[in-house]
């Protein structure tokens, strides 16, 4: 009289198991990059020293969703002559600032801004005094004499933002938060 009880749902067996795991897996991979953290590898060398040609850095897509830019983020977005293209720089001048780059150093609304992840002595070209638009910022390659960046191509829309700069992880010596 001692029946074994059968299940009533099928099992799907070890192969099924498998494929149901790998479809969650993808399926959470395509989210996360879509929405949340998605990883970038730096082409050239426009934001030395910060970042180095060949590094690879996560970005944070959430970031600006619960806040606005800041002056000093690094920022991943779509260079606004290609947007197929992806550019890195330093957002140093928000909507309805004047910017202006006089003998070296940078200045916001006439006020001269320090800027500490710039090595000692490094030199630029003099540009402006420009007005940033609303909704735009203006951006600059930390490498001031080798960087394509707002001085050249203009102010960057917020539509084109990607999202802020958050880790560096490759290569391993280098790890580290992105200041």
């Amino acid at each position: 009289m001692g029946g074994c009880a059968e299940s009533v749902g099928k099992r799907s067996g070890f192969f099924g198991d498998i494929l149901e795991s790998l479809i969650i897996a993808v399926v959470l991979a395509i989210l996360i990059r879509a929405f949340l953290f998605q990883p970038f590898y730096i082409p050239s060398s426009s934001m030395m020293p910060t970042l180095l040609q060949g590094d690879r850095i996560i970005v944070s897509k959430l970031s600006y969703y619960f806040h606005p830019p800041e002056r000093g983020d690094i920022i991943v977005f779509h260079f606004p002559l290609n947007k197929k293209k992806n550019y890195v720089k330093r957002l140093v001048g928000l909507s309805g600032e004047t910017v202006q780059l006089s003998g070296g150093s940078l200045f916001i609304d006439g006020r001269r801004v320090p800027e500490p992840y710039l090595p000692p002595g490094t030199c630029f070209a003099d540009y402006g005094p420009v007005k940033v638009p609303e909704d735009a910022y203006f951006m600059l390659g930390d490498n001031r004499m080798n960087s394509e960046d707002s001085r050249v191509w203009g102010f960057l829309d917020r539509e084109l933002i990607v999202g802020k700069a958050v880790v560096l992880y490759w290569p391993p010596n280098r790890i580290r938060i992105v200041r």
